[in-house]
């Protein structure tokens, strides 16, 4: 069993290494290097976006596709100091919170780009941190009630005493 496994092993690791590597070869280019870079990533609705891309050449220009989202389309052209094609769109205020796809397909060679943007309904500067305790019921040995925290004392308490007494009678050998 051992000849066969150390084999299969090596095989099994072999092809998940080239499968890993064909599927990175394959994965589409973000940020400057050939796809579309959505800036803020994570908007409220509402909010604006810009989008860039390098993967037109430098003074490409593009048109770009947020409808996905409902802000419908939108040109992308460079920069006067920027060679990216760069573009803006405002979320819609009824767009509901998920992740949506952006694209953006070149003018001259027709490349299409995709990235991708979230709606959430917290921007990342008014998120909400959780403050005090959890209220999950029973726990806690100092709780709001102290006859309770007494009497599963008291409980604990006849446990062990009961539990070291039987153990007492069984070492002496009374039966038990």
């Amino acid at each position: 069993m051992r000849r066969t496994a150390r084999p299969l092993t090596g095989t099994a690791l072999a092809v998940a290494a080239a499968a890993l590597a064909a599927a990175l070869a394959a994965a589409p280019a973000y940020g400057a290097a050939g796809g579309l870079e959505v800036s803020p990533s994570s908007v409220v609705p509402g909010g604006q976006v810009t989008v860039r891309t390098a993967a037109c050449g430098d003074g490409g220009t593009a048109t770009g596709d947020a409808s996905a989202v409902g802000a419908g389309s939108l040109s992308l052209a460079p920069g006067p100091d920027d060679q990216d094609a760069t573009g803006r769109f405002r979320v819609p205020p009824s767009a509901q919170p998920g992740t949506y796809e952006i694209t953006a397909t070149c003018t001259g060679s027709g490349r299409l780009v995709t990235g991708d943007l979230v709606v959430t309904l917290t921007s990342v500067r008014q998120r909400v941190h959780p403050r005090g305790s959890v209220k999950t019921g029973v726990g806690g040995a100092l709780g709001p009630d102290p006859v309770q925290t007494a009497a599963g004392v008291a409980a604990l308490a006849v446990a062990a005493a009961g539990g070291t007494w039987l153990l007492h009678r069984r070492a002496r050998g009374d039966g038990i």
